[in-house]
């Protein structure tokens, strides 16, 4: 049995489909197949029953592939263990991020670590918090930056920074000119989310429950609109669709210019989401780790927005007033 051979049935074991599984592995389908069944020749066990079109894991495929999965983890960490040996910030560093976070940090980001860490080139992922939850967990990735709480076995976290939200209005609103909003005041609002997936519309729901639903309105709108970014939700608030609530970093790039929208602070103490990095326990390149922290912190507080450092002690629970 080889290293190429787990990464198969694995592959297999995911995609549910030969060809698809090929694609993944960067082989041809005969080649997947011949391995696959000398795999379970050798083991002397059917690890998947096939059919025209689709492909099933057996009972015992499905221990095996389980089994599989963390030989081929270990293997990376071997290689990994090898390369952290010589320079931990040397190799690229596989990094996802959740939506909300990803188009705001990142740009400030990699030029900050191209600085600090030139050898160290990241490849980026942008996914829901579930995605990028399992493919750190397959080692598919190698860290990931996600917002609070996260508790997942085996992995850590690590608190970067706490940050306030803000709610954004059509310029044209008589509410912008108000100074402060109150979190009561959105029940009484269209509050315009994020789709179901995102971490980011529970923490909304969780300031005001009560905009799930919203007022009526007489604009044949319908009382919920949902947007697949934030940047979208940002356009449909400067068509006076109604408003929502971004975090910080997402408020400060401000794309549409002049007073087309503005953001005004919630009274009170504004809601809060924590930031915070996650990796395998086992990962070895914990200087990387160390870095992309610091350089997080490092552009996100030296810019005299709204942030500031995360205590640590605590697991946010999202958005709380």
């Amino acid at each position: 049995m080889t290293l190429n051979e787990l990464r198969y049935v694995v592959a297999l074991a995911r995609e549910r489909h030969f060809g698809r599984a090929a694609d993944a592995c960067f082989v041809s389908q005969p080649t997947l197949s011949v391995a696959v069944k000398k795999l379970e020749d050798e083991l002397g066990v059917s690890l998947f029953e096939r059919a025209t079109g689709e492909v099933a894991i057996t009972e015992i495929g499905a221990a095996v592939v389980a089994r599989a999965q963390r030989v081929l983890e270990e293997a990376e960490g071997l290689q990994a263990v090898a390369r952290s040996g010589r320079d931990p910030l040397l190799g690229p560093l596989r990094i996802g991020a959740i939506y909300t976070v990803g188009p705001y940090l990142l740009p400030r980001l990699v030029p900050a670590l191209n600085h600090s860490a030139p050898s160290m080139p990241l490849i980026i992922e942008e996914n829901f918090t579930a995605v990028l939850a399992d493919r750190l967990k397959r080692a598919q990735l190698d860290l990931i930056v996600i917002s609070l709480p996260f508790d997942e076995p085996g992995i850590q976290t690590l608190p970067l920074y706490d940050e306030g939200c803000v709610v954004l209005l059509p310029g044209s609103l008589p509410g912008a000119a108000r100074e402060s909003i109150e979190a009561e005041d959105l029940a009484y609002e269209r509050v315009l989310l994020l789709g179901p997936g995102h971490c980011f519309r529970g923490q909304v729901l969780e300031v005001c429950p009560q905009c799930i639903n919203g007022a009526d309105h007489a604009d044949g709108l319908g009382r919920n609109l949902e947007g697949g970014s934030l940047e979208t939700i940002r356009c449909m608030v400067a068509s006076n669709v109604g408003i929502t609530v971004l975090p910080m970093s997402a408020a400060r790039e401000d794309r549409l210019g002049g007073q087309v929208v503005c953001a005004r602070p919630f009274a009170g103490h504004p809601p809060t989401r924590c930031v915070a990095l996650a990796w395998r326990k086992s990962f070895p390149r914990t200087e990387a780790v160390e870095a992309v922290a610091t350089a997080v912190r490092a552009v996100n507080l030296g810019d005299g927005i709204a942030m500031k450092p995360s205590s640590g002690a605590r697991q946010s629970s999202g958005i709380s007033l």
